[in-house]
């Protein structure tokens, strides 16, 4: 089970910091990513921002974040977390987090085997 948290509303230029609390088993095994989605609830649909491998720590963000976004694990708490700063109103989106088996982090939304129920990142100009 994926928990997230963190989202809220803020003003551009300011900062979140998103959580995803993995319970129910060690995550060790799975690529993590955060995902966000405009409108809509088809993960099909969802653009993946971030992501990270557990087991080896490799990570990336896409480049419309790049310098603004990192993506990071706390291994005691099985928690990923989005760091957000300098917000762009087009940053506004339901973000998710999602985890799929494996270490391959550029994998399709198909392969993502659990979702986090979203928590919702307003920015306004």
């Amino acid at each position: 089970q994926l928990v997230e948290s963190g989202g809220g509303s803020v003003q551009a230029g300011g900062s979140l910091r998103l959580s995803c609390a993995a319970s129910g088993g060690t995550p060790s095994t799975y690529t993590m990513a955060w995902f966000r989605q405009d409108a809509g609830n088809d993960p099909f649909r969802r653009i993946k921002v971030a992501a990270i491998a557990w087991i080896t720590g490799n990570s990336y963000v896409i480049d419309s974040v790049k310098g603004r976004f990192t993506i990071s694990k706390d291994n005691v708490k099985n928690t990923i977390y989005l760091q957000m700063t300098n917000l762009k109103p087009e940053d506004t989106a339901v973000y998710y987090c999602g985890a799929a088996l494996g270490t391959y982090l550029y994998g399709h939304n198909g392969s993502y085997r659990y979702w986090g129920q979203g928590t919702q990142v307003t920015v306004s100009s």
